[in-house]
């Protein structure tokens, strides 16, 4: 009961925070209307190329913080990720969403390794989306839509399915090179609808794959932290596996 009252508030602050910034800022908007089609995908595959798509699939350890205090090392080519948050953690396989779970550093029964599984799915399907968003625009049951936005050409992204939200939409803004810069996004848990947030702090990873570490929405940064990333568990400061209960 501690923890559901704990993120409850957490939640309903974050709200606040964000109608405020709506408030002040102006920031929603009704989802435009666009064109599907190659000049779609064309500007989709753009963005991705820009941030070198082949370079993040050959992306093999990825480690991050994000607010709420979720921590992840997520083995890419193994379709495993480690997740740490409150006193709790896990490790699952993203294919078939089994594995293990612990809780205040013990073992768990199964009904509570079930749960802690699901919330470690929710969480890292949520989180890894602001790491990865960009590349996901070609993704299998995602549609594209070239808009003629108010600050020029934009790609609108829907999500027909996959993750946890399916239907959530993304309008992202792109430099004339590809470099994405903010999107405004409809997606279901947030009732606002047009949200614009930036992507900002473009890191390159040791595969030259480039991440935005820096996500604002009005005044409130939501970024991600801690973000290595490497060829081996040792290159991202890690010595002993977390995937091993």
């Amino acid at each position: 009961m501690k923890r559901f009252l704990k993120w409850f508030f957490l939640t309903l602050t974050l709200i606040l925070l964000i109608g405020l910034a709506v408030v002040r800022f102006g920031m929603g908007m009704s989802m435009p209307e666009g064109r599907s089609g190659a000049e779609a995908d064309a500007l989709a595959q753009k963005m991705m190329e820009r941030l070198r798509i082949e370079s993040w699939q050959q992306t093999r350890f990825v480690s991050w913080t994000f607010p709420g205090g979720h921590s992840y090392v997520w083995d890419k080519s193994r379709n495993l990720i480690h997740v740490s948050w409150s006193d709790s953690e896990a490790t699952l396989n993203t294919i078939n969403k089994k594995g293990w779970a612990r809780e205040n550093g013990e073992v768990v029964s199964e009904s509570d390794r079930e749960r802690l599984l699901a919330h470690a799915w929710a969480i890292f399907c949520n989180d890894s989306f602001w790491l990865m968003a960009p590349f996901k625009a070609m993704d299998e049951g995602v549609s594209r839509e070239l808009i003629d936005s108010e600050e020029g050409s934009a790609l609108l992204v829907k999500y027909g399915k996959g993750g946890v939200t399916p239907g959530d939409s993304y309008l992202w803004y792109l430099n004339e090179d590809g470099l994405p810069y903010a999107y405004r996004m409809w997606v279901d848990i947030i009732p606002i609808p047009g949200l614009k947030v930036s992507w900002e702090d473009w890191q390159e990873l040791s595969s030259g794959a480039l991440i935005a570490q820096k996500h604002m929405i009005g005044p409130m940064d939501i970024g991600i932290s801690e973000l290595r990333s490497g060829s081996s568990l040792t290159e991202i400061g890690i010595q002993k596996s977390p995937f091993q209960p």
